[in-house]
């Protein structure tokens, strides 16, 4: 469409509308140097810490990385280093519904067979959905307004956490004309919906696909044909210097279990109150301290009156990175009693600093927590077994409780370095 052909009444109403001109649009994306884009849903965001640690270590072994996310979760971020990255952070949802609209009609008109095709694909994973048509046209808005500043950024790839709505929103921007993307798939949510999320169509389309241990390859594999495998890979989250390079220190003489993560039900926390519970009734010495918040905690808290708890059982809230690590070093023992996960950071986190673990025989959980070696594992679900690896904890001589968590530290030293990993990622990165 000509400039003059344009209804003049869009600039009023868009103040941005058709700013750009089709070449900032459209760059060639294929033909730029690497500059990688990491597009989150939420991001910094205080359960997330992963995330930040990979995009560190890939700028540290050279690789630029520009940061986008769908919304901000700016009023929630305590800890310092999330701040900085909220910084440097350039968020889709601040644009406003006239940023959309506008970024919008801006590639329809432009190029309206590339929309159209977008609108297609919007369709036909909208349809499946769980979240329905409406909400994937709002991705595809988004990914409109994307589109514009990856290619005013000279992004060459975009790289998604999880495997839902911003793997969507990066799936649409790449059908508009957008450069390649990649995406790395978590769990447990994206194997909970696998075909609400079109997560077949995600890694059919993408240039490569990370799960973060073997486990979570393996239900990738479930849900693509044989010829996508090759795409899949294993690249761990892992933890820097701030763990790895920590001063070994001493565990406490006293009982002290620490359990950190959202307070939800798929974590286990009720189970793991009620298990308490039964080791305080039976007379055992003990400190149980939760870090986190979230949906369950009034409820939690009844649980700790109902079963006379208040000496036992402490809720910090959310911590900061720093504060995290005194509450591990505070601690003898690790609990993450989760039913669904894919490798829980905190359990790398609390290996590193050679305290050993308490967990369950689910997702990769198994692949870091060695039975008898590095800590103990117990079926989900299941209130005794969690309440006597506890009991078995509180009882296990120091020396012991010690030798565990120096093994882990090592496993976590070989497998989940930070910097080592985010090597392993940049080799995946189309050059």
């Amino acid at each position: 469409m000509q400039a003059c052909c344009r209804p003049k009444y869009l600039h009023c109403i868009f103040p941005n509308f058709l700013k750009s001109s089709a070449t900032d649009l459209f760059v060639p994306f294929n033909d730029l140097a690497m500059n990688i884009a990491y597009l989150v849903n939420q991001y910094p965001k205080t359960s997330h810490s992963f995330i930040r640690r990979e995009i560190v270590a890939l700028e540290a072994a050279g690789v630029p990385v520009s940061r986008f996310s769908i919304r901000s979760l700016a009023a929630e971020i305590i800890d310092e280093a999330d701040k900085q990255e909220a910084s440097k952070t350039r968020y889709v949802l601040r644009e406003g519904v006239s940023g959309l609209l506008s970024s919008t009609i801006n590639v329809a008109l432009k190029h309206p067979l590339r929309f159209l095709s977008a609108v297609k694909l919007a369709y036909k994973v909208g349809h499946s959905s769980d979240r329905g048509l409406v909400y994937h046209l709002a991705y595809l808005a988004e990914a409109c307004v994307l589109l514009r500043w990856f290619a005013k950024s000279k992004i060459s790839h975009v790289h998604t956490h999880f495997g839902t709505n911003s793997a969507t929103v990066a799936m649409l921007c790449r059908e508009l004309g957008g450069p390649t993307y990649s995406l790395t798939v978590h769990g447990p949510e994206e194997f909970d919906k696998p075909q609400a999320i079109s997560l077949t169509e995600k890694i059919k389309r993408a240039a490569f696909v990370v799960s973060v241990c073997s486990f979570g390859r393996s239900q990738l594999y479930r849900w693509c044909d044989y010829p996508q495998w090759s795409k899949i890979h294993v690249v761990h989250c892992g933890v820097d210097e701030m763990f790895l390079k920590h001063p070994y220190t001493p565990l406490p003489k006293q009982p002290r279990f620490v359990c950190i993560g959202r307070l939800s039900e798929q974590k286990g926390h009720l189970l793991l109150i009620e298990a308490a519970g039964q080791l305080a009734a039976e007379g055992h010495d003990f400190k149980l301290v939760l870090v986190g918040d979230g949906p369950l905690r009034e409820r939690i808290e009844a649980m700790i009156c109902q079963f006379h708890l208040e000496n036992h059982v402490e809720i910090t809230g959310w911590a900061t990175n720093e504060q995290v690590q005194q509450q591990i070093l505070a601690a003898q023992v690790m609990l993450v009693p989760s039913f669904a996960e894919g490798l829980p950071v905190v359990i790398m986190e609390s290996l590193a600093l050679c305290r050993p673990v308490i967990s369950t025989y689910i997702a990769g959980i198994p692949e870091l927590v060695q039975p008898g070696k590095s800590g103990w594992l117990v079926p989900s679900g299941s209130v005794s077994a969690l309440k006597e690896a506890m009991q078995v904890a509180i009882h296990t001589p120091l020396d012991q409780l010690e030798e565990m968590g120096k093994t882990g530290a090592k496993l976590v030293a070989q497998n989940h370095n930070a910097a080592t990993e985010a090597k392993t990622l940049k080799a995946l990165f189309p050059q």
